[in-house]
Protein backbone atom coordinates (compact mmCIF):
# COMPACT_ATOMS: atom_id res chain seq x y z
CA UNK A 1 0.00 0.00 0.00
CA UNK A 2 1.44 3.46 -1.06
CA UNK A 3 2.22 5.96 1.67
CA UNK A 4 -0.39 8.46 2.64
CA UNK A 5 0.28 12.09 2.41
CA UNK A 6 0.39 14.14 5.56
CA UNK A 7 -0.51 17.78 5.45
CA UNK A 8 0.31 19.81 8.76
CA UNK A 9 1.48 23.00 9.97
CA UNK A 10 5.29 23.44 9.62
CA UNK A 11 7.32 23.14 12.65
CA UNK A 12 10.62 24.97 14.30
CA UNK A 13 12.47 21.66 13.41
CA UNK A 14 11.97 21.45 9.52
CA UNK A 15 13.83 24.15 8.24
CA UNK A 16 15.94 21.66 6.81
CA UNK A 17 13.22 20.13 4.81
CA UNK A 18 11.53 23.35 4.00
CA UNK A 19 14.65 25.16 2.80
CA UNK A 20 14.93 23.39 -0.45
CA UNK A 21 11.16 23.04 -1.24
CA UNK A 22 11.49 27.50 -0.84
CA UNK A 23 14.52 27.10 -2.90
CA UNK A 24 12.91 25.50 -5.24
CA UNK A 25 9.60 27.24 -5.49
CA UNK A 26 12.08 30.51 -5.64
CA UNK A 27 13.77 28.55 -8.79
CA UNK A 28 10.32 28.00 -10.53
CA UNK A 29 9.82 31.37 -10.56
CA UNK A 30 13.37 32.59 -11.84
CA UNK A 31 14.49 33.51 -8.42
CA UNK A 32 17.72 31.99 -8.21
CA UNK A 33 21.33 32.94 -8.94
CA UNK A 34 21.92 36.42 -9.32
CA UNK A 35 18.25 37.24 -9.04
CA UNK A 36 17.88 35.10 -5.95
CA UNK A 37 16.11 36.59 -3.27
CA UNK A 38 18.45 37.89 -0.47
CA UNK A 39 18.97 35.79 2.58
CA UNK A 40 17.86 37.82 4.99
CA UNK A 41 13.85 37.70 2.90
CA UNK A 42 14.46 33.83 3.72
CA UNK A 43 15.26 33.92 7.12
CA UNK A 44 12.44 37.17 7.67
CA UNK A 45 9.67 34.77 6.01
CA UNK A 46 10.55 31.16 7.86
CA UNK A 47 10.38 33.37 10.86
CA UNK A 48 7.05 35.06 10.26
CA UNK A 49 5.63 31.56 10.74
CA UNK A 50 6.49 31.20 14.04
CA UNK A 51 5.51 34.74 15.55
CA UNK A 52 1.74 34.63 16.74
CA UNK A 53 1.11 38.53 15.82
CA UNK A 54 2.17 37.60 12.12
CA UNK A 55 -0.55 36.83 9.56
CA UNK A 56 1.29 34.63 7.33
CA UNK A 57 0.78 30.77 8.04
CA UNK A 58 2.64 27.78 6.62
CA UNK A 59 1.84 23.60 5.75
CA UNK A 60 4.07 20.95 4.69
CA UNK A 61 2.81 17.88 3.04
CA UNK A 62 5.06 15.19 4.37
CA UNK A 63 5.58 11.53 2.54
CA UNK A 64 6.89 8.48 4.39
CA UNK A 65 8.53 11.83 7.02
CA UNK A 66 10.19 13.76 4.29
CA UNK A 67 8.96 16.74 3.11
CA UNK A 68 7.58 17.07 -0.06
CA UNK A 69 5.26 20.04 -0.38
CA UNK A 70 5.15 23.67 0.72
CA UNK A 71 1.98 26.21 1.09
CA UNK A 72 2.51 29.72 2.49
CA UNK A 73 -0.68 31.53 2.99
CA UNK A 74 -2.24 34.31 4.75
CA UNK A 75 -5.07 36.64 6.30
CA UNK A 76 -6.00 39.88 5.17
CA UNK A 77 -8.80 42.59 5.25
CA UNK A 78 -10.73 43.42 1.69
CA UNK A 79 -12.85 46.52 1.04
CA UNK A 80 -15.52 43.95 -0.31
CA UNK A 81 -16.10 41.75 2.83
CA UNK A 82 -16.51 42.15 6.47
CA UNK A 83 -13.94 38.84 7.64
CA UNK A 84 -10.85 38.62 6.04
CA UNK A 85 -9.64 36.61 2.99
CA UNK A 86 -6.66 34.33 2.75
CA UNK A 87 -4.04 35.06 0.30
CA UNK A 88 -2.69 31.45 -0.94
CA UNK A 89 1.09 32.73 -1.50
CA UNK A 90 2.88 30.29 -2.35
CA UNK A 91 2.81 26.75 -3.33
CA UNK A 92 5.41 24.08 -4.36
CA UNK A 93 5.95 20.73 -4.39
CA UNK A 94 8.82 18.21 -5.40
CA UNK A 95 9.17 17.78 -9.40
CA UNK A 96 9.55 14.43 -9.09
CA UNK A 97 6.18 13.23 -7.36
CA UNK A 98 3.89 16.02 -8.89
CA UNK A 99 0.51 14.54 -10.13
CA UNK A 100 -0.06 12.29 -6.98
CA UNK A 101 -2.22 14.73 -5.19
CA UNK A 102 -0.25 16.99 -3.22
CA UNK A 103 -0.83 20.09 -4.12
CA UNK A 104 -4.44 19.26 -4.22
CA UNK A 105 -4.56 18.22 -0.76
CA UNK A 106 -2.59 21.57 0.09
CA UNK A 107 -4.49 23.84 -1.40
CA UNK A 108 -7.18 21.79 0.37
CA UNK A 109 -5.61 22.21 3.74
CA UNK A 110 -5.43 25.75 3.02
CA UNK A 111 -9.00 26.15 2.35
CA UNK A 112 -9.72 24.86 6.18
CA UNK A 113 -7.57 26.99 7.76
CA UNK A 114 -9.29 29.57 6.06
CA UNK A 115 -12.58 28.31 6.84
CA UNK A 116 -11.77 28.07 10.72
CA UNK A 117 -10.21 31.77 10.58
CA UNK A 118 -13.72 32.84 9.56
CA UNK A 119 -12.77 33.33 5.94
CA UNK A 120 -15.22 32.44 3.30
CA UNK A 121 -12.68 33.37 0.25
CA UNK A 122 -9.38 31.92 -0.96
CA UNK A 123 -7.58 33.31 -3.67
CA UNK A 124 -4.27 32.83 -5.36
CA UNK A 125 -2.32 34.28 -8.70
CA UNK A 126 0.20 32.50 -11.02
CA UNK A 127 1.95 32.91 -14.00
CA UNK A 128 0.04 32.46 -17.05
CA UNK A 129 3.03 29.96 -18.90
CA UNK A 130 2.67 27.37 -15.28
CA UNK A 131 0.08 24.98 -17.60
CA UNK A 132 0.79 22.07 -14.75
CA UNK A 133 -0.24 24.14 -11.75
CA UNK A 134 -3.47 25.52 -13.99
CA UNK A 135 -5.11 22.34 -15.10
CA UNK A 136 -4.66 21.74 -10.89
CA UNK A 137 -6.02 25.47 -10.47
CA UNK A 138 -8.89 25.09 -12.87
CA UNK A 139 -10.44 21.73 -10.83
CA UNK A 140 -10.32 22.72 -7.04
CA UNK A 141 -10.68 26.98 -8.05
CA UNK A 142 -12.55 29.50 -10.55
CA UNK A 143 -10.21 31.73 -12.67
CA UNK A 144 -12.29 34.97 -12.44
CA UNK A 145 -10.49 36.96 -15.11
CA UNK A 146 -8.14 39.18 -13.31
CA UNK A 147 -5.24 40.37 -14.70
CA UNK A 148 -2.25 41.26 -12.27
CA UNK A 149 -0.53 44.53 -12.18
CA UNK A 150 2.64 45.09 -10.10
CA UNK A 151 5.40 47.25 -9.63
CA UNK A 152 8.61 47.62 -7.60
CA UNK A 153 8.73 50.68 -5.63
CA UNK A 154 11.90 52.03 -4.35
Amino acid sequence: MPAAIRVRPIQPPDYAGWRPLWDGYNQFYGRHGPTALAEEITQATWQRFFLPEEPMHALVATLDDQLVGIAHYLFHRSTTRINDVCYLNDLYTLESLRGRGIGRQLILSVYAAARAAGCHRAYWQTQETNAAGRRLYDQVARHEGFIVYSRTIS
